[in-house]
């Protein structure tokens, strides 16, 4: 009976991680295609930077919503999750056919964003019904198949080259119908599935003003300012190195070694997600966070310098970057009262999507003065401001609530 019961839910877990990768897919489309876009749509690097953080801002505005409405409690979750990511799709495939420009782009990307909301944390929602003490494992597996999903669009485009950038973002879309699809007939609740409590703004202020959750919201501030900025402009940087180094077709490549370097974080969330339940969450995202802060600063150093050599480097920052992302969200869920753990959670995810869009906009800024080789160094900060607020959650009573008391 057991062993029936943990293959139903492994099984489960696995389609829904799968179905979240094909889905995720939509969220970085254009910015695998940015290049191709700033030729043809006569764009400035802060311009393609839009394109992203339009996506930012429509997922910050579609979190508040679910989490205010409680429409994954109203509604199945499998089937809120096929929604969004046929909306997303759709507003995907219209910038396909009839986008000309950024009139029209980026209000459809706010939307794509908007419809995301409800693919990523209703699909942790689903996540969470199956697991419990095992969840960081459980969050770190559907974590990884979100980022390999964000890559993918960059593994499509060098397939099909710098002229098919319609053809890419179609693809994405698809993938995500087929994803939402595989959610919504293939993936049910599991056994430890509540109703989520309400969204309660009279909560909200929690976030800073509990010293747990304070400091556990500033380690992810601190990781947020970092990631998104870099899964946005690493395919740049790629580009101009690689370039920079005389390498023979530059374009096709870049977009191969942006696929890798992305995706290679699905088996660092997968394994930080082990690590978190055994070894604690404070150490896993210190870690996590010591070895990408380092790779921000160093990567400039080998700009330009042997591909092998700067792909090397990115690829440990890949695998680095992403790997806390589950045990911050994790981390939240153990320190909050039963009562506003919704509002602690749609809060956390507001505050660090609202700062990537700060730091996705710095950068092009920043490289116009900085250059290539200096300018990732401004990501460092974030790791700054989190190392410290993680040590001192671990050193302080509230840890004792992480990971079954392993801090």
């Amino acid at each position: 009976m057991m062993a029936a019961h943990m293959s139903d839910k492994w099984r489960t877990l696995l389609i829904l991680a799968a179905a979240e990768l094909l889905a995720m897919g939509l969220w970085f489309s254009m910015s695998a295609v940015s290049p191709s876009l700033a030729v043809e749509w006569g764009l400035t690097p802060s311009q393609t930077g839009w394109l992203t953080t339009a996506v930012q801002i429509g997922f910050v505005a579609g979190a508040l919503t679910v989490a205010f409405t409680n429409v994954a409690d109203i509604y199945p979750p499998p089937v809120v999750v096929a929604i969004g990511a046929t909306l997303g799709a759709l507003a995907t495939t219209l910038i396909a056919v009839a986008a000309h420009g950024m009139a029209l782009a980026l209000p459809l990307r706010f939307l794509t964003g908007f419809a995301l909301a409800a693919v990523y944390p209703v699909g942790m929602k689903i996540m969470a019904s199956w697991t419990r003490e095992d969840r960081g494992l459980g969050l770190g597996l559907l974590v990884g198949a979100l980022t390999i999903g964000s890559a993918s669009p960059h593994l499509v485009r060098s397939l099909g080259g710098l002229g098919a950038w319609r053809n890419v973002l179609t693809i994405a879309a698809i993938l995500s119908v087929i994803g939402g699809g595989a959610i919504w007939r293939l993936v049910k609740m599991g056994p430890y599935h509540v109703p989520a409590p309400r969204f309660d703004w009279r909560h909200a202020s929690r976030a800073w003003t509990e010293p747990g959750l304070r400091l556990a919201n500033l380690g992810y501030l601190g990781h947020m300012w970092e990631l998104y900025a870099m899964w946005t402009w690493i395919p740049a940087f790629l580009l101009a190195s690689f370039r920079a180094s005389g390498l023979a077709s530059p374009d096709r490549t870049a977009s191969l070694a942006a696929f890798a370097v992305i995706a290679v974080g699905g088996l660092g969330s997968l394994l930080a997600g082990r690590m978190g339940d055994r070894w604690g969450r404070t150490r896993t995202t210190i870690l996590s966070l010591v070895v990408s802060g380092s790779c921000s600063i160093l990567i400039g150093f080998f700009y330009g310098a042997s591909p092998a050599l700067v792909l090397a480097v990115a690829l440990v920052w890949g695998i680095s970057i992403v790997a806390d992302s589950a045990q911050f969200s994790t981390a939240v869920s153990e320190l909050s009262d039963r009562e506003y753990l919704g509002t602690a959670l749609a809060m956390q995810t507001a505050l660090g999507f609202l700062l990537t869009m700060a730091s996705i906009q710095l950068i092009p800024v920043a490289e116009a003065g900085l250059g290539w080789s200096r300018v990732f160094r401004l990501l460092a900060l974030g790791p700054v401001l989190g190392i410290p607020a993680m040590w001192k959650l671990k050193r302080s009573p509230m840890a004792a609530r992480l990971a079954g008391g392993r801090g």
